[in-house]
């Protein structure tokens, strides 16, 4: 039996933690009763309403697809830009991505319905790892890897200021030119390029090549394809890890 924020995120209406809010705010009904527990379970012969209106699980469907550059990951754009909605399967069009690369990057992006494992891979307060191959214009070395993973200070698009960590790996250190491995745990927009800025590097390209335990893999630009269920699996499992390492450090405290 799934909890009731579970049923509703695997409804595709919105994430578990928007269900619990709308459970608390009593817009939730299980048959004929309003439920505010957070913590209740529905059971296969309950109706579930939302606002009054009956909701069922969707299908829950889970996908990786190769961004090509040129693409930004929404549905719509206000000033007419590509998105990634314009080269994805139209059947696969009720699917959302889990977080986003900007236009100019390509590689790894997750597709699913799932609305409770998006909130989970993007919460911040979750720290899953995504891994990027970056190429930049000059000699990476070991004071910027330092830097990096000591944190920057960077400008965020709200004009506010954060700093910004990442764990790097050289791949090949040229006099012009490098090729660099980083792994981000936060979700800052154009935090990767942000960051070699501030070092005084321009990023030359920057590829997603995996996220948690979903790779490239096996994908050209532009592909679309199916996560195998013990993917899956092993993604939630890994996830639920996280989720409870994150815990019991939030206890220790």
């Amino acid at each position: 039996m799934p909890r009731l924020n579970k049923y509703i995120a695997s409804s595709g209406l919105c994430s578990r933690r928007k269900a619990d809010e709308l459970i608390q705010e009593g817009k939730v009904r299980v048959n004929d009763k309003i439920i505010t527990e957070l913590g209740f379970y529905v059971r296969e012969k309950d109706r579930v309403y939302v606002e009054n209106k009956l909701i069922k699980p969707e299908n829950l469907q889970y996908y990786k697809f190769f961004k090509p550059a040129g693409y930004i990951t929404t549905a719509d754009d206000e000033k007419g830009r590509k998105t990634i909605y314009d080269i994805i399967p139209p059947e696969l069009k009720n699917l959302k991505p889990v977080g986003r690369l900007d236009k100019d990057s390509t590689g790894l992006i997750i597709l699913t319905n799932d609305g409770g494992l998006i909130n989970d891979m993007t919460h911040p307060s979750i720290k899953v790892p995504k891994v990027y191959l970056v190429h930049i214009n000059g000699k990476f070395t070991r004071d910027d890897a330092e830097k990096m993973l000591n944190g920057l200070v960077i400008d965020t698009d709200t004009g506010e200021k954060k700093t910004a960590f990442a764990e790097t790996v050289p791949i090949e250190i040229n006099q012009n030119s490098s090729a660099v491995q980083v792994v981000l745990y936060q979700g800052i927009n154009r935090q990767i390029r942000k960051m070699f800025a501030k070092l005084g590097y321009e990023v030359e390209s920057l590829k997603r090549v995996q996220h948690a335990t979903i790779t490239l893999d096996g994908l050209k630009r532009g592909d679309v394809k199916l996560l195998k269920p013990k993917q899956v699996k092993e993604l939630k499992a890994y996830i639920a890890k996280i989720k409870r390492e994150y815990a019991e450090n939030s206890d220790n405290r």
